[in-house]
């Protein structure tokens, strides 16, 4: 009789565990900052072209951008996938005000790599690898960074489910 009580308060608490897994939030600062906000800037349709280029131009290395106002790069979610069954499967979804874009290939390899240096967490289930973020709000300061001290490139988001 002991161990079924055992056996059900075991399974409620994993039960509950389960069902309390939340999101965490997290911050990603200079160069990692920089490097999220470069890969989900070219899919916003929330910017405008001249804030994807400045973006763009200071991911590539361009220190010398002449843009004068701070460029807020966000986004609602993205979920990106790696099978390690199909090693050729790989895709990103992005969301943007409800509006979702999937990319796939070396783009969304790029997207996945940037996020796991960034510090978002992968997770695994099976046959794949994934890692998802929410709430993502970069904040990127072209002043600051054309003096190369390090700064102004900062990222809030919330990591799990």
């Amino acid at each position: 009789m002991k161990s079924g009580r055992l056996a059900i308060l075991a399974v409620s608490l994993f039960t509950a565990g389960a069902s309390t897994a939340s999101a965490a939030p997290a911050t990603a600062n200079g160069s990692a900052a920089l490097a999220l906000a470069g890969v989900v800037a070219l899919y916003s349709p929330l910017l405008t072209a001249d804030e994807r280029e400045a973006v763009s131009a200071f991911f590539v290395g361009q220190s010398g951008v002449r843009y004068a106002k701070k460029i807020s790069v966000t986004a609602d979610k993205i979920i990106c996938r790696v099978s390690n069954v199909d090693i050729t499967a790989r895709s990103c979804e992005l969301t943007f005000k409800g509006a979702k874009q999937t990319i796939t290939g070396r783009r969304a390899s790029e997207i996945f790599a940037t996020e796991a240096m960034a510090g978002v967490p992968s997770d695994g289930a099976a046959g794949s690898v994934s890692e998802s973020l929410s709430k993502l709000n970069c904040t990127l300061d072209p002043a600051e960074i054309r003096q190369k001290t390090g700064g102004r490139a900062t990222c809030s988001f919330e990591t799990g489910n």
